[in-house]
Formats: structure tokens, C-alpha cells, sequence
């Protein structure tokens, strides 16, 4: 069987939007909310929300989900410490993990089914959506690079590792510009719940 592992992203502190924007209310629920409900439509495994700024108050809301959570002490330096701690969290059978934005919450469950079929289809270990030339999230990794993660430039995060390593880099094409669409801004949020 495979382990492909969701690690979602929520240790920001939402400093443009003035307040959590991961607890903002979205289509019925909260932004988080949607994005984890959407992975868990998906053939992932199990899913790893990492938690740093407002960790209590995510917390509240996110329990009682079927999800892990583990906490970025280090959340201040930037999304890629995050992504190191979501992936020293994996458990050991993990084969490989996908990196959402937890501001990102239009990715639909077929994306991420796309995704892994088209991973576990290749034997290229970094696989990214594109939908009209634009690449988007999630970004799926093998295991085999979580070192090389853990080495990278925290300015250029996981890009780098894109440059790094591009030989193995698969896009793939999807239908939704869902993979394109983070919530920023009050803009952002405004044009996204429309």
C-alpha cells in the first residue's frame, strides 16, 4: 500500500490580513476547514496540519477532524520551517507528501488524486499542478527528499528545490484554477466567497 501523507500549512500568522485568516468563515465553514475536507476526499492517507501562531484557536476549530497536528516552534522563519517540521512528523512508512497552503482551500479532491496517480505513474519524485502554464499546490515530494529539504535556502523554499532537482520535476496538467487561488488579502477573501 501506498502512504502519500498531506501536510497542510497554518502556522502564518496572517499578518496582511490583519486577523486568522485560516478561521475566516468560507462557504459554510472556515477557510481550513474546506481545505482539509477536501483531502480528506482525496486517496491521501493521512493528514499533518502544522500549527504555529495561532495554534489554540486553530486547534478549537480543527478538532475532532481526522487529522495530525504538530507544532512550528520556529513558524516565524517562514513557510519552509514548517514544511520541515509537517515532514520530520511523517510517520517512517511515508512515501511521499503533499504541501498545501492552508490558505489554499479551492483544491478540489480529484487535483489531488490526479497528483498521486500521476506520481506513483512516473518515476519523477517531485510532482506540481499546472493549469494554464501556471504552476500551482499542491506540490508532491518523495520522502527521499526530505534531507535535501531540510538544506534548502529558506527565501526560496521549496522552489528551490524545484531548480535543484528539475530533471525530476513532473507537471502536470490539471482543470482547475483552484491550485492557483491563496487567500492573502481582505481583497483575496472578498473576490473568493463572492
Amino acid at each position: 500500500m501506498k502512504h502519500n501523507r498531506a501536510i497542510i500549512l497554518a502556522a502564518g500568522a496572517s499578518r496582511r490580513m490583519k486577523t486568522q485568516k485560516l478561521l475566516l468563515p468560507y462557504h459554510g465553514s472556515t477557510i481550513i476547514e474546506t481545505a482539509i475536507s477536501n483531502i480528506l476526499q482525496s486517496k491521501v492517507s493521512s493528514t499533518m496540519v502544522v500549527l504555529g501562531a495561532s495554534r489554540h484557536e486553530i486547534l478549537e476549530v480543527i478538532d475532532g477532524l481526522p487529522v495530525d497536528h504538530c507544532y512550528n516552534a520556529q513558524h516565524a522563519q517562514g513557510m519552509l520551517s514548517s514544511v520541515i517540521c509537517g515532514l520530520r512528523a511523517m510517520p517512517a512508512n511515508t512515501d511521499a507528501a503533499l504541501v498545501f497552503p492552508g490558505d489554499q482551500p479551492d483544491i478540489p479532491a480529484q487535483v489531488i488524486d490526479q497528483l498521486i496517480d500521476a506520481f506513483h505513474g512516473s518515476p519523477r519524485g517531485i510532482v506540481i499542478p499546472r493549469y494554464q502554464n501556471r504552476r500551482g499546490h499542491p506540490l508532491m515530494v518523495d520522502m527521499k527528499y526530505r534531507e535535501a529539504i531540510e538544506k534548502l535556502d529558506p527565501e526560496k523554499g521549496l522552489r528551490a528545490l524545484m531548480d535543484l532537482f528539475s530533471s525530476d520535476v513532473l507537471e502536470v496538467a490539471v482543470e482547475d484554477n483552484g491550485i492557483l487561488m491563496d487567500i492573502d488579502t481582505r481583497e483575496d477573501y472578498i473576490n473568493a466567497t463572492k
